[in-house]
């Protein structure tokens, strides 16, 4: 009776965890459909060990491969959190110093010395906390088979480098500003003191002691390993050429892995901070990594919480891959995410607040259902169209049955419901949005409030939704041949650009490299145009004052494009959106 008792017990409880385990299966399945994601592979730990290891989906879109645990993903700026405990680890074998000026190791490069740096040097724990000054905030790789130029000539931005130099252009320490370009001069600071090329030491000395076996910062990838990775799409779900970049800036974002690997670097951390041994660093170094240098930065990782429930992680981003970490500090959960896709929605997001609900993990946010009132559709189509959520970064909202829905990449992402006549508020999160309008009932921003965060602020809005506007008389036709003339010179970069005469300085500073989108552009059919004067939009170090919405004819059917254009009319930048 004993044990037909017992088998009972074990018997429901894994039903409960089938039923358990299937609701989340469902949900992250139901989430990749509606965003489209190809493959996704995650990793859940509890109680500091591997819970949960699952694949979904498929290399690529095609579907006919499909993604297991062992499939390699690209971790783009996780890279710099494994890295950051390769340079910990030579801090505490005394072969760098955390606070010494990191000329004194360098050997093959120096940073270049200018007024910033008379007082104050670039150090390792400047680099590591994003606090040097360094600039260069990221990197778009290189297309397989291209010409890959050298650590050195990436600091210098020499050819055949398509980024810009690295350099410090304020006081170290003074501020806070995210830099790969700082994580790369701390690659090739490695290299000089260790005399061994950054994947090998990295694999002797971080990945091998973690047990983390499917991984590698080798760039690019030797034949054997190519034949087991995911294929990069971008975020409207096109294949990366080549199926991924190469990422000669290892350090910053070249760490080719799994959410398995990944989990087990966090578990490292975890039980180092707890005094257990057999990891890469100390307790000591550990918990120095885990403390706050500035903007809830430590040393390679960014904190999330109060001090009892304190989280580390890191999001990362190359070209066609998006990767996710986040992990308690002393409780010993976490969970990685790596999908084969750009996706700038919440998704990812809201997978992590389903697995941290249903197992129960506290130091998470508690969201509050909302109650819907009634809002007449009419008011409701006055709020959708397009805002300038942050400088370069837009949200769009589109209304449909009674709600307001955002868009990310032309999918549709966060449900936004009336509580108010003009104030809504997400069913995901708890962040709420007022609409705000002008003494001609225009409505011309929305002020965000993040009960979170515990911070609002006011958004500005950039303009209608493109595909439900007739064509419009353009106020001034004359302007739209030089605006085609300065967009096809932004697509190609170059001297081209440099000498466009309709461009901002800044504009062709920063698409000097050309853009990737629209490769072909062969014609602009005028849709609308919004004075934004005085919104605080800007771009690219340029005030914009007019946003013009064109149809675009070009080698991608039924898009739009938004051109910023200054006050004088010459465009300071162009988003390509498809409604």
């Amino acid at each position: 009776m004993k044990n037909q008792r017992l088998f009972l017990i074990l018997s429901f409880l894994l039903v409960v965890f089938q039923v358990q385990a299937d609701d989340l299966d469902d949900f992250i399945r139901s989430q990749m459909q509606k965003r489209r994601i190809p493959g996704l592979s995650l990793a859940i730990i509890q109680n500091g060990r591997i819970l949960k290891a699952q694949a979904y989906g498929f290399i690529d879109k095609d579907g006919k491969v499909p993604v297991t645990t062992s499939t390699l993903f690209q971790a783009g700026s996780v890279s710099k959190s494994v890295a950051a405990m390769g340079a910990l680890y030579l801090v505490e074998h005394d072969k760098l110093v955390l606070d010494e000026n990191v000329n004194e190791k360098l050997k093959s490069w120096k940073v270049p010395d200018n007024e910033f740096t008379n007082d104050k040097k670039v150090t390792l724990r400047g680099i590591l906390s994003h606090t040097t000054g360094l600039t260069v905030h990221g990197f778009p790789g290189y297309a397989v088979g291209a010409k890959v130029p050298s650590i050195v000539q990436i600091l210098d931005g020499a050819d055949p480098a398509n980024t810009p130099p690295v350099r410090v252009d304020f006081v170290p320490g003074s501020r806070w500003r995210y830099s790969g370009g700082g994580y790369t001069v701390m690659q090739q600071l490695m290299t000089d003191v260790t005399g061994a090329a950054f994947p090998e030491f990295m694999k002797k000395s971080v990945l091998s002691p973690l047990g983390m076996k499917n991984s590698t910062y080798q760039q690019p990838l030797p034949s054997e390993l190519a034949k087991l990775t995911a294929t990069g799409h971008y975020n409207n779900r096109s294949l990366v050429e080549g199926r991924w970049h190469v990422y000669p800036e290892m350090a910053a974002a070249g760490l080719w892995t799994t959410p398995s690997d990944l989990a087990r670097f966090a578990i490292s951390i975890q039980d180092a901070y707890a005094g257990k041994s057999g990891g890469v660093l100390s307790q000591s170094m550990t918990r120095q990594m885990l403390t706050d240098q500035k903007n809830r930065d430590g040393l390679g990782v960014f904190l999330q919480g109060d001090s009892t429930s304190l989280r580390f992680g890191h999001n990362g981003r190359d070209e066609g891959f998006d990767a996710l970490l986040t992990a308690s500090v002393a409780k010993g959960q976490g969970v990685v995410i790596m999908i084969n896709a750009n996706d700038n929605s919440h998704m990812m997001g809201r997978i992590v607040d389903f697995i941290a609900d249903y197992y129960h993990w506290d130091g998470f946010p508690v969201k509050t259902k909302p109650v819907a009132v009634e809002v007449d559709s009419q008011t409701l189509k006055a709020f959708q169209g397009r805002y300038e959520l942050f400088n370069n970064r837009m949200v769009t909202f589109e209304a449909e049955n009674q709600r307001l829905f955002t868009l990310e990449d032309g999918f549709v992402d966060e449900e936004f419901v009336p509580v108010g006549s003009n104030k809504f508020t997400s069913t995901d999160r708890n962040v709420s949005v007022t609409f705000i309008s002008d003494a001609n009932g225009n409505v011309t921003s929305f002020k965000l409030e993040d009960n979170n965060q515990g911070y609002e602020r006011t958004v500005p809005r950039i303009g209608p939704l493109a595909d439900g506007r007739k064509n419009n008389a353009d106020p001034d036709p004359s302007r739209t041949p030089k605006i085609m003339a300065a967009l096809q010179a932004m697509v190609k970069g170059g001297k081209i650009l440099e000498e466009a005469s309709a461009l901002t300085s800044g504009a062709k500073r920063d698409f000097a490299q050309g853009m990737r989108e629209p490769e072909a552009l062969k014609s602009l059919t005028f849709i609308h145009s919004e004075n934004v004067a005085g919104r605080g939009i800007q771009r690219h170090g340029s005030d914009v004052s007019e946003i013009v919405t064109y149809q675009l004819k070009s080698n991608q059917p039924d898009t739009y494009i938004l051109v910023h254009l200054t006050s004088d009319g010459l465009v300071t930048d162009c988003d390509l959106v498809e409604k």
